[in-house]
């Protein structure tokens, strides 16, 4: 029998804020992939102004503000992801370096040509890969670089069943010399592209789910809709696991020309 289970986009955003509001992270990654990505990117200058676009909770950006200069702004649409963004910076006392906002990474709230570096771990689906190399280009100064992780295709054959799932979710995944391709074609000088562990999917983005389900569907008891986000999220850990050698994610960094 097929399985029936929703899009993540068909999804109400509020129940999709809630059921992530409670991880560390709200996509693969680790804070050893960041420091990783990190030392590609450089020297950055002491007043660094730094931007992570679609930052979720701040896992990531709280890791940043330990290992590169200057001050950091953690920017994402859902208001519930700024205040605990806000909450837990205050709580490592980087409050001072470290700033959340509430915002669309379509309509940056910076001046452009003004940031040292553009972060984005598993976010830059929401505009698109060659939407967001291309305008996002503009807010950094010359030199300044772009640090992105993106879903990628690594065979060019798939079996349909993974095939499938990323028509309905995000047709626009592509193979790494392709984005490599775009990265250049939009002005940047591709500086690195490293495949992301396994372990950013299974141990830190999967494996924290599973308490984090029992006390969501607690909560929701008898709630469709939320046992529905469940399913879709148990679906999309089991495709990885049999899965994860045709696709996963990619860190690409850029130094803009």
């Amino acid at each position: 029998m097929s399985e029936t289970v929703k899009s993540i986009h068909e999804f109400d955003f509020s129940l999709i804020c809630e059921y992530f509001a409670g991880l560390e992270r709200q996509g693969p990654g680790s804070p050893e992939v960041t420091a990783r990505a990190l030392s590609f990117v450089g020297p950055l200058p002491r007043d660094a102004r730094i931007a992570d676009l679609g930052c979720g909770t701040g896992g990531q950006t709280r890791t940043l503000a330990r290992l590169a200069p200057g001050t950091l702004v953690g920017l994402d649409l859902f208001p519930l992801f700024i205040d605990l963004f806000n909450a837990k910076a205050a709580v490592e006392g980087l409050q001072e370096r470290v700033q959340g906002v509430v915002g669309s990474m379509a309509e940056l709230p910076f001046e452009k040509g003004s940031l040292d570096l553009i972060w984005s771990e598993g976010a830059i689906y929401n505009i698109g890969f060659k939407r967001g190399l291309n305008e996002w280009r503009d807010y950094l100064k010359p030199g300044g670089y772009l640090a992105v992780s993106e879903s990628s295709w690594f065979t060019r054959e798939r079996p349909d069943e993974i095939r499938r799932f990323w028509e309905e979710e995000y047709p626009a995944i592509d193979t790494v010399p392709n984005q490599l391709a775009l990265l250049h074609e939009a002005g940047y000088v591709p500086v690195a592209a490293f495949i992301l562990p396994e372990t950013c999917w299974a141990e830190h983005f999967f494996a924290p789910q599973a308490a984090a389900q029992k006390a969501f569907l607690a909560k929701h008891a008898g709630n469709p809709a939320a046992e529905e986000l469940v399913a879709n999220m148990r679906r999309e850990a089991r495709l990885y696991d049999a899965y994860h050698a045709y696709y996963g994610y990619t860190f690409f960094i850029g130094k803009k020309v």
